[in-house]
């Protein structure tokens, strides 16, 4: 007797290849995805990957998080991940936006911010749409001055997360934060 692949014959194999997603317009009509609606979903969809997770000291789950909310930006942007004690996430902001090199990123905000969400630590990331993963001399320095801004008010800086459209670099796993 011949194996048939049960896939294959159901019509499993490749069922999306070539297939047009098609999303709500706000009128209620239908219409073809564009990449601004698959990425935004992503960002949505990002937001599943932390939940209410007692542990946010897992570095891959937090760059796969930030990488969902990041990636694909043509502009950088800046955001931050406030923590409890207990690593438990407080609250997600974008800090910045910025051009395509660069992004404003204000230290005394962020400690304000932390402050006045009671965080204990924070992770810090951004984009770079360039595609580039490496840090620039500025990215080492603002992490830097941020983690002994933050110290100074006894908040740690877990890590500064550099995202891509396909990688991240974790500051803290090198040893630079």
């Amino acid at each position: 007797m011949e194996h048939v692949n049960d896939n294959a014959a159901l019509g499993y194999d490749n069922m999306n290849a070539g297939q047009t997603l098609y999303v709500r317009s706000p009128s209620g009509r239908y219409q073809a995805a564009t990449d601004s609606h698959v990425l935004a979903a992503a960002r949505i969809a990002a937001e599943s990957l932390i939940g209410d997770r007692a542990d946010m000291g897992n570095p891959n789950a937090v760059k796969r998080y930030f990488q969902a909310k990041l990636s694909g930006m043509g502009h950088e942007v800046a955001a931050v991940l406030y923590l409890n004690s207990q690593f438990k996430v407080i609250r997600y902001m974008e800090m910045s936006h910025g051009t395509l090199t660069q992004a404003s990123v204000y230290p005394r905000e962020i400690v304000k911010t932390a402050l006045r969400l009671d965080a204990a630590a924070i992770i810090m990331s951004h984009n770079h749409p360039s595609g580039i993963p490496e840090p620039s001399e500025a990215d080492l320095a603002l992490t830097r001055h941020l983690k002994h801004a933050l110290a100074l008010v006894d908040v740690r800086l877990l890590d500064h997360i550099i995202v891509t459209g396909q990688n991240t670099t974790s500051l803290a796993e090198r040893g630079q934060v």
